[in-house]
């Protein structure tokens, strides 16, 4: 197999910050040696981003982590320079690293549960960076990690700052970690899936933070995502891994106008646009190789549409300058394949009807969820003295979910969609008492959860099942996928013995996986893999709701786009519900047929996806899809920041719970009354707002045109 030694580029490379030339590191395991990155070349200057794509397992991440000289044993760099600001970091002792990494190299990592410490205070792990790297006292130091704090939108940063990062959620720890690689002003910050977790308006807050550091202190960034909507926005050029590889190099506007690598037409194919409508997404066949058995030829060979018999047989190919511009591919027949419009077929029949002339599924009226604001002695009470009297006395509560009202019809998908804390994860818990409501009614077929006792909900939970975001913590370890999936059939006496057996297998293929997958652990499998266990245990007791929490939000776009497509297809099948959380405005906008948009705990618009991607808006709504980053670096929207972060649900604010940051308050009535969830006609459209219709019409639909239109 021929590696790939081509050294990629970047606007003078004798100027760059950092240089990476011919970086390969590899892992000793029992079966031989890995090689997670090979031969990788490219250079970045002082104020670029350069983004890094590819599905998991191509080598990104390792890449990062051999930048910054984190690559711990069985791992090695075994080859290569890495030459910052003119000094060759493969020459610097660990002491000499350890100055340099958080104060003029910053990571911002992907998962910040690991990577967060959890026995300290979230104020503590940002105030010791800036102390090991700033001459500043410790009450300076709190100062600075208040500052920080609030540049990345976490709400109340001075109270917030002694809390724990379990107090906190996962949007939330993600700007706890954005936070701490900012603190100190770094020369080049190392943005591994930085904004994986993070809503659109709190994603688009942080990628202009990053620009707005670019242009005040030049900083560099290596833009490590899967998402090409955060490439298109925010990269100057870029990297396509694959295998250990770079496949493909080119400026930005040049690869996404005209790629060069039929893998780089796969991912930017794979992404679900807000303004298109899809009757199934496109997906990427198959898998990354094992690393430990690459192919003898070209490494995408086995899944490219594209594979001849030469690219099957004449090793891998290196990087080399295609088209007579910037751009380079690792592909032999880059030359002759013009890869520059996209197969993805568009919808032909619009969505599928949902009957809603009987009585829905699952129903839920005015539920509140009210959380204690306190521990201690005192719990939730507070002491406090007006006007020299007597002190009085007040109970504190986080209204998470604050008088939610929605349906959901049989075979129908409804969408909840909002920020970070807005609520949506409580209703779903709530609603399926999971957790106990407040307040409110909870109907599943007419039966009313809420009036029910716990065993008789338990035995409902065979109709209703729920996918979590994580499935690597929601499926136990110790169990094999076969026992995970085969569990749940016998808990409610559906298959037990040799029929269970059957029908795990039948099961694992029906979501991709094969049969023999059923005698293998949860480890064993990469996160696409772990997700479809996780939907064919839901799908074991046969369900007819399933609430889906932010089930494709970590995933690769090509396998979400695997992912998209079954649940879709199960629900054509099965005429199964469900109940969709995202903070993917693109995901929601393909796979639903009606969405929620949540602020605050309180639904501020409901209708049908036509409806809400169409004025008239609700001002947080129009907030929301203008923050969408588009993979498109053409196509330029005029994106609505919010000022400010969301209320504390402790002290939410009078009036509209959204006043404090809209665009468009009108005043008094705004502060001093609360809107009603109120209907814009007779389909089914809600907005809770003050504006009139024709003042939420102002701005055009964010869904595009159909081809007959």
């Amino acid at each position: 197999m021929s590696t790939n030694t081509t050294t990629v580029e970047s606007n003078g490379e004798s100027g760059a910050l950092l240089q990476v030339r011919n970086l390969k590191t590899e892992f000793r395991t029992e079966a031989g040696s890995v090689v997670a990155s090979n031969e990788v070349s490219f250079s970045l200057d002082r104020g670029e981003t350069m983004g890094l794509v590819g599905e998991s397992g191509a080598g990104k991440s390792v890449t990062a982590r051999s930048i910054m000289r984190l690559i711990d044993s069985p791992g090695r760099i075994s080859g290569g320079q890495i030459v910052f600001d003119g000094e060759d970091l493969m020459q610097k002792s660990e002491a000499e690293m350890r100055d340099i990494r958080g104060n003029r190299i910053a990571m911002i990592p992907q998962d910040p549960m690991s990577s967060l410490n959890p026995v300290m205070t979230v104020g503590e792990q940002i105030i010791e960076t800036i102390r090991r790297h700033q001459d500043v006292t410790k009450a300076e130091a709190r100062t600075l990690a208040i500052e920080s704090m609030d540049e990345v939108g976490i709400p109340d940063a001075a109270e917030r700052i002694d809390d724990y990062p379990h107090e906190f959620s996962g949007g939330m720890r993600q700007r706890v970690l954005v936070a701490i690689g900012f603190s100190c002003e770094p020369d080049l910050i190392i943005a591994d899936e930085p904004t994986t977790a993070l809503d659109v308006t709190t994603q688009a807050k942080i990628l202009d933070l990053l620009n707005e550091m670019q242009e005040r202190e030049g900083t560099a960034v290596l833009m490590i995502t899967h998402n090409l909507g955060v490439v298109a926005q925010t990269c100057d050029h870029v990297g396509v891994m694959y295998a250990g590889n770079l496949v493909e190099t080119a400026e930005l506007h040049d690869l996404f106008d005209r790629p060069r690598h039929p893998y780089t037409r796969a991912l930017i194919d794979s992404i679900p646009e807000v303004g298109t409508e899809y009757d199934e997404l496109p997906t990427l066949d198959g898998a990354m190789p094992d690393l430990l058995d690459l192919p003898s030829g070209c490494n995408f060979a086995p899944r490219c549409p594209h594979a001849t018999e030469a690219c099957r047989t004449g090793g891998n190919p290196a990087l080399e300058s295609v088209g007579g511009d910037s751009s380079r591919a690792a592909c032999i027949h880059a030359e002759e394949l013009d890869l520059s419009e996209s197969t993805v077929g568009k919808s032909s029949g619009g969505r599928n009807e949902i009957d809603r002339s009987g009585d829905p599924l699952f129903e839920v009226n005015n539920l509140k969820k009210y959380f204690s604001a306190g521990e201690g002695i005192f719990g939730n009470i507070r002491f406090s003295r007006e006007g020299g009297g007597l002190p009085s006395i007040e109970r504190r509560y986080v209204k998470a979910v604050d008088d939610v009202s929605f349906d959901v019809y049989p075979g129908e998908t409804v969408g909840l969609v909002g920020e970070s804390g807005c609520g949506k994860s409580t209703v779903a818990r709530t609603a399926l008492r999971l957790l106990e409501p407040t307040e409110g009614e909870v109907y599943f077929e007419g039966q009313p959860l809420h009036e029910l006792g716990s065993s008789e909900v338990r035995s409902l939970r065979r109709e209703m099942q729920m996918i979590f975001q994580d499935p690597s913590s929601s499926l136990n370890p110790r169990k094999t996928v076969g026992q995970i999936v085969g569990r749940a059939m016998e808990k409610h006496d559906i298959a037990s013995g040799e029929e269970k057996r059957r029908r795990v297998r039948d099961l694992l293929e029906r979501v991709g996986l094969s049969g023999q997958a059923a005698s293998k652990y949860p480890h064993e499998f990469s996160g696409g893999q772990q997700q479809r266990v996780a939907i064919a245990h839901a799908l074991a007791v046969e369900p007819k709701l399933i609430i889906c929490d932010e089930p494709v939000s970590a995933l690769d776009v090509s396998v979400q786009a695997q992912i998209l497509n079954l649940l879709n297809e199960i629900q054509t099948q099965e005429n199964i519900s469900f109940l969709f959380i995202s903070h993917n405005i693109g995901v929601i906008r393909h796979i639903c047929d009606r969405v929620a948009v949540m602020y605050l705990g309180k639904i501020v618009e409901f209708g049908s996806i036509d409806q809400v991607f169409s004025a008239p808006f609700h001002p947080y709504t129009e907030s929301l899809l203008s923050a969408v980053p588009h993979a498109n670096p053409n196509r330029k929207t005029d994106r609505i920041l919010l000022e400010g972060s969301v209320p504390s649900p402790i002290n939410p604010p009078s009036g509209c719970p959204f006043q404090t940051r809209c665009p468009k308050k009108i005043g008094e009535e705004c502060e001093t009354k609360v809107p009603q969830l109120e209907a814009m006609g007779e389909d089914g459209h809600a907005i809770s707002c003050h504006l009139s219709e024709s003042e939420m019409s102002e701005r055009e639909s964010f869904i595009a045109p159909s081809a007959s239109d």
